[in-house]
């Protein structure tokens, strides 16, 4: 089935422990991402990514994300997610036990000579391949396209290219594909726009939105993909994230502002929200600073009036 049906529930995928962490100076130990793999998981998150797997020299923050699955009890693991970018990427996959794989790629092709190291051209091909092999070997997998409404470096990007981009996933078998607005250029009327024309195009696809909040738009271009029959929305507890290789990128949408939201509009989440403000507590004690959400304080001065 194509166009999502009217529902009143979404699945939000917590990724703080991936683009939340990759962008921080202080190194997690596995003990306090476990930690904060238990606090999420408490809370309800329905998917939890934890981790990518990429090279330690270039993301040292995710060196033990193979530690850190085989960690995980097997009774959990149906709730974890991870990010492939390359063959060795996925080669580690395959022996990590893990069962959900995002696999993207970017449709600039600067921001793709930066990420990967590959002009945007090869570098789908080769996703394509890799992602043919993931599905092949019984693995659930969800292919992404970064920088999907908008670079840094170039500027808009133009919607054929996106579906050109999403036509070459599609031909893998993939059911699911996730547009990223990694440099958080998005607005309501561009996420609208470019949903119409991928939906209408292939109507028998997922799609999936993962949303930064680089210009303060995260929550309103989450609504707009609700409205246009979006049901699942990546997040990271307390608006951690970005990418190492946008300037001036920003967090991903807080988590605990998106069960908000959600559950004010009667869309059921499935996640308690002050459970999963304790695991935001726990980032803000350990990397020493305020995070951007703001249920965590809302609900904190909810308490001292009472």
């Amino acid at each position: 089935m194509g166009l999502d049906a009217p529902s009143a529930k979404v699945l939000i995928e917590d990724e703080a422990l991936r683009d939340g962490l990759q962008m921080e100076a202080r190194i997690f130990s596995l003990e306090e991402k476990h930690q904060i793999f238990q606090l999420l998981k408490a809370a309800g998150i329905p998917r939890i990514q934890v981790g990518s797997f990429v090279h330690p020299k270039i993301v040292p923050q995710m060196a033990d994300t193979d530690d850190f699955i085989q960690a995980i009890p097997e009774a959990d693991r149906h709730l974890i997610s991870a990010l492939i970018l390359n063959a060795k990427g996925l080669e580690r996959a395959l022996t990590s036990d893990v069962r959900h794989l995002s696999m993207s790629v970017s449709v600039s092709d600067t921001h793709s000579r930066k990420n990967a190291r590959l002009p945007a051209a090869e570098a789908l091909d080769a996703m394509a391949e890799l992602i043919r092999q993931a599905l092949s070997s019984g693995l659930d997998v969800r292919a992404g396209l970064q920088c999907a409404f908008g670079c840094v470096y170039e500027g808009p990007i133009a919607e054929m290219a996106v579906l050109k981009a999403t036509e070459k996933m599609v031909q893998t078998g993939v059911k699911e594909i996730n547009l990223a607005d990694t440099t958080g250029m998005a607005t309501p009327l561009t996420i609208r726009s470019l949903i119409q024309r991928v939906r209408e195009a292939f109507p028998d696809i997922r799609i999936s939105l993962h949303l930064h909040d680089t210009r303060g738009l995260g929550l309103a271009n989450m609504f707009a993909g609700y409205e246009a029959g979006i049901r699942i929305f990546d997040t990271c507890a307390g608006g951690l994230g970005g990418c190492p290789f946008v300037k001036g990128a920003a967090g991903n949408v807080p988590t605990e502002d998106a069960v908000h939201m959600f559950e004010g509009m009667g869309v059921a989440t499935g996640i308690a929200i002050e459970t999963l403000c304790e695991a935001v507590a726990f980032l803000e004690d350990k990397l020493a600073r305020q995070l951007p959400g703001r249920m965590k304080r809302v609900l904190e001065q909810r308490r001292s009036c009472e």
